[in-house]
This record gives C-alpha cells, sequence and structure tokens, in this order.
C-alpha cells in the first residue's frame, strides 16, 4: 500500500522506521523534508506498508533548475528491505508512484535521481544510468565510519599513529573542546566554516542554512555545534547531526592560525567520545575522496579524515532515470557550467 506523507502520525511512523534501519540516511527524515521547503523545495513521500508495518519508501525532493523544467531527487534513498525480491517489488512501487507524480507535474521533469546507501547495484535495477560529469546536485557517495561500539581505546588503537599523536599534542597544547548551540554559537561556527570554504574553494552554504536547522533540530536533540578552544579563542569546529545510531559530521572547518596545536584532531576524538556517550554506534565522517583521486575538493579534508581509521563505506554511484533525453541533456550541460564555475 502507498500513502503520501503530509500527515504529522505518518511521519512520527516514517521516522521511526528510517532511525531502525541500517541503511537509512536523515535526508530521508521528515525534519529534512521541513528544512528543505524552508528553501522552496517541494517534497513529498511514499511509504508502502506490509498491514500495519512499514517495509520502505522515499521522501522524494522535486528540484526546479530552470524555467518550467525540474527533476526529482531522492537523497539517502529510496530505504527498501534487505530481501532483493522483497525490495525490487518495493522499489517498482515506489517509482510507479513517482511516476504518478511526474504525469500530473506542469513542469517538464527531465529525470529521477536516487542516491541509496547500497554498496553493489541490486539486479533489480533497471533503466537508471551512472551520473558520469561534475553536478552541484548530488552528495558523497563515499564515507568514513567510525566504530563506537568499542572502547575508546580500541577507537584510539584503530587510527592511524599521526592522528593518537595528534590528538595527544592538541591536550598538551591545553586545546578545550565545547558545545554550543546558541545565536553565538551558530555565527561562530559560519565565521570558521566560511574561512574554510574560502581556503580550500569549496561552495559555501548562507548563514540562513546553519540557522534554520539548529532552529529545526536543536528541539528535537539532534544536533550540536562543538568548538575546539586554544586560548580562549575557538580555532576549529564541527556541526553534528544525530539520526538514529549514527552521528554525522556534517561541515566544520578551521583557522589557519595555530595549526600547529592540532586542534581539529582533539575536536573529532572527543565528538567521537559524545556521541558514544548519547548512545551512538557508529560516528560517519561525512565524505572522502575515492582512494587514489588526485585534484579533487575534497583531496586535503579526507588525508585529515583517514588518520582517524574507522571502515569505509563505498556506495554505489549517484543514479539518474532519464523521462526527457533533450531536457536531460540540457540539464546536464547547464549542471556542468555551474559546478565548473
Amino acid at each position: 500500500m502507498t500513502q503520501p506523507l503530509p500527515d504529522p502520525e505518518r511521519w512520527r511512523m516514517w521516522d521511526s522506521f528510517l532511525e531502525g534501519a541500517p541503511g537509512a540516511g536523515f535526508m530521508q527524515s521528515s525534519w529534512y523534508a521541513d528544512f528543505r521547503s524552508c528553501s522552496g523545495i517541494n517534497c513529498f513521500g511514499v511509504v508502502l506498508k506490509d498491514g500495519d508495518v512499514i517495509v520502505g519508501g522515499a521522501m522524494v525532493m522535486k528540484l526546479t533548475y530552470a524555467p518550467n523544467h525540474c527533476f526529482y531527487y531522492i537523497s539517502d534513498g529510496p530505504v527498501v528491505p534487505d530481501d532483493e525480491l522483497t525490495a525490487g517489488d518495493v522499489f517498482e512501487n515506489i517509482l510507479n508512484v513517482v511516476e504518478q507524480h511526474r504525469v500530473s507535474e506542469r513542469e517538464t521533469v527531465s529525470h529521477l535521481r536516487i542516491e541509496p546507501r547500497w554498496q553493489s547495484v541490486p539486479g533489480y535495477l533497471r533503466g537508471f544510468q551512472t551520473l558520469t560529469c561534475p553536478d552541484p546536485y548530488v552528495e558523497p557517495r563515499d564515507t568514513l565510519l567510525i566504530d563506537l561500539r568499542v572502547s575508546e581505546e580500541a577507537i584510539l588503537a584503530q587510527m592511524k599513529p599521526k592522528g593518537r599523536y595528534n590528538i595527544r599534542l592538541a591536550r598538551r597544547h591545553g586545546v578545550r573542546v565545547v558545545e554550543d548551540l546558541s545565536e553565538r554559537g551558530v555565527s561562530d561556527f559560519y565565521k570558521i566554516y566560511g574561512r574554510t570554504a574560502a581556503r580550500q574553494k569549496i561552495d559555501l552554504k548562507p548563514h540562513s542554512y546553519f540557522r534554520k536547522l539548529v532552529e529545526i533540530l536543536s528541539a528535537r536533540g539532534q544536533v550540536s555545534i562543538f568548538f575546539a578552544e586554544y586560548h580562549g579563542r575557538r580555532i576549529a569546529t564541527a556541526f553534528v547531526v544525530y539520526f538514529g545510531r549514527r552521528a554525522t559530521y556534517f561541515f566544520g572547518g578551521s583557522f589557519a592560525l595555530h595549526r600547529r596545536v592540532m586542534a581539529p584532531y582533539l575536536l573529532q576524538f572527543e565528538i567521537m567520545r559524545d556521541a558514544k556517550a548519547k548512545g551512538c554506534d557508529w560516528y560517519d565522517l561525512w565524505g572522502v575522496a575515492p582512494r587514489g583521486a588526485t585534484h579533487d575538493q575534497w583531496e586535503n579534508i579526507s588525508v585529515f579524515k583517514r588518520k582517524f581509521g574507522g571502515v569505509e563505506l563505498n556506495l554505489v554511484p549517484t543514479l539518474d532515470y532519464v523521462y526527457d533525453r533533450t531536457a536531460y541533456d540540457r540539464y546536464i550541460a547547464r549542471a556542468s557550467e555551474i559546478a565548473a564555475a
């Protein structure tokens, strides 16, 4: 059975299902749909149930990229059962509902994009093609997960020696880690994040993006902003999102000043300790460049993240199902221009 998801009770059921599904991500949640709607992005949901039990579904965003042209985007999804036979049926039903929305659209829908948390392409997937060109509308497909179910000593032991050394060095320098979700915290985070984005030539999210995230998530207890302080000055930061049994390092940065004290290393380790104390099983470092990749904008941050060890998770690439080839080709040309700018 398929149902739309405007009703608060249905959203609560969906969120509860997601948080118990290891293969689900927070970008499929009700709060993420609310967050995106604040930016003018419409969403619709599909939930599939066997009796009263949810077996899968998707939260679908509609992104308009040109006059009268849009595409559908399922980030972190769709979410389907582990059993491939059942998953194939669920996936087909999701596509059927998405198609019903497409045919009723006034705009031309060029394609459906999915970014599921799958590690291999299932046999039931048909008609989708891998995105191979630069595109601003994608999320990381490779990441590192730190197992928090083990002892703190074991977390340290699986790091690279340089990672452990830098944590000890930061402590010797007197670096301390604090949490601050106040207006000052959001402002301080944005200063550090903005300086880092400029230094690394990474696209900068607006200040309102983070202010709205904190507004939505703080009441749910699903967000923290951490800072590493040196001599009373905040020099490194991390924006952390909690979802189910996983904490995610969503955004962050550091000032170039005082780099020798290695504040970001202690910052990350203290976040791991805090997430473990909160009952999280995993800490997701949210995106690394593929091994061997050169001249990747994620290259420098990936070198840093890999010093913490962890399990590398390589997800299937971004996949597109083309509805209108002419419109899709125009979209790709436009996306490539934006990515190259």
